[in-house]
């Protein structure tokens, strides 16, 4: 029948690969036998233990401003040789081995972090993202998936026209420069970017990296690798919302210009709006920011449209107190003694004459006002 060869078809072929894993499993275990994972690798020498850093970062953002911080989603390599976990390539057949999270419970590992960091995480979806793999000469690769939140020091100066350069330092917690040594990874781009990278506010213009050292509180002077991603905001978002906003206010308030000296409602109720107006877009723009002790370019900006639209209230308040003392405004007179007495009289229908477009004194002109609303008054009442 078919089933014993079937069977025995099966059989062959799951026999050499539970071998195989088997012979995995003792050499794995034979590398750890005599393992102390509390020494790191070259204890018994002078020379410290290089750490070689690559970052390939995946995505940027957000970058708050008010927090002055940075997120960046990043795949964190590091990579050093351990001579205590080489194996011989001809005897084992195994260039390497690619292992999972849990082996790094077994074995040392740096105790690498970020100097101005806040707030990193490693991604654990669906399961924690990490990858190790050991070469047989003992060279270990140690890879993760991180979310890395930096702070950031922002100068606003400029803003919104303004560049931001924001550090990123790599260094050890605990072992000093005698000890750990960190460097870039040769042999390929120190800081990867994606292709799709993209961010709403800033474009990320460059990213030198170097490396360096820094004492540490009571810790000494530890190995030090640093990267600055300079960013430059994109300013089409606020000429959209502020400049060209401002820039039509001003503009409007300049319409009372031609507005008769005597609408005095109209005139500063078109004032007053504008500045009301600009004052709402530029506190809701601002409020964005940190709460700064020097001005930026956007304050200077809305400073100066502000001048301008008080400037036009402020005009009309000089005219109007200079010019409201005899003026010569017109006034119907219903008076036909008063009508006599001038050049020029108005006829039955009420038409304005020539004397009373002259300049009248003050109390002339408040008599004639006064008979005129009694004689008002009058043909009210029948």
């Amino acid at each position: 029948s078919m089933f014993p060869a079937v069977l025995l078809q099966v059989l062959l072929t799951v026999a050499p690969v539970a071998a195989n894993l088997t012979h995995v499993s003792n050499i794995l275990d034979g590398l750890l036998s005599n393992y102390d994972r509390r020494a790191r690798p070259l204890l018994d020498s002078d020379q410290p233990l290089e750490i070689r850093i690559s970052v390939n970062i995946r995505s940027m953002g957000p970058v708050s401003d008010k927090d002055m911080a940075i997120s960046l989603d990043c795949y964190f390599r590091q990579l050093w040789t351990d001579k205590r976990l080489a194996f011989s390539l001809n005897d084992t057949g195994f260039e390497s081995f690619q292992l999972n999270e849990k082996f790094l419970n077994e074995i040392w590992r740096p105790d690498t972090f970020f100097l101005n960091g806040h707030a990193s995480y490693l991604h654990n979806i669906t399961s924690p993202n990490v990858l190790i793999r050991i070469k047989h000469t003992g060279e270990i690769l140690y890879s993760m998936r991180l979310t890395i939140k930096a702070r950031c020091p922002m100068d606003f100066s400029n803003y919104p026209m303004d560049r931001q350069r924001c550090p990123l330092r790599i260094g050890s917690h605990g072992y000093p420069l005698t000890e750990i040594r960190y460097a870039w990874r040769p042999g390929q781009s120190r800081i990867e970017t994606a292709a799709s990278l993209m961010m709403a506010q800033f474009d990320l213009v460059a990213s030198p990296a170097g490396s360096g050292q820094q004492r540490l509180a009571r810790r000494g002077i530890h190995s030090v690798l640093a990267v600055d991603f300079v960013l430059k905001r994109h300013i089409g978002f606020f000429l959209i919302q502020l400049y060209f906003p401002c820039a039509l206010l001003v503009v409007l308030s300049w319409v009372s210009f031609w507005l008769n000296r005597e609408a005095t409602a109209d005139r500063v109720a078109l004032c007053i709006m504008t500045v009301l107006s600009m004052a709402f877009l530029f506190m809701d723009c601002r409020s964005d920011l940190p709460r700064v002790g020097y001005s930026t370019a956007l304050d200077w900006y809305v400073a100066l449209c502000f001048t301008f639209v008080l400037s036009t209230l402020l005009q009309f308040a000089v005219v109007h107190h200079f010019t409201k003392h005899g003026t010569g405004e017109v006034y119907l007179s219903m008076d036909s003694d008063a009508s006599s007495s001038d050049s020029g009289s108005v006829d039955e229908v009420g038409q304005v004459s020539s004397a009373a477009m002259s300049t009248e004194p003050r109390e002339l002109r408040r008599r004639r006002l006064g008979r005129c609303l009694r004689d008002a008054a009058s043909c009210l009442r029948g």
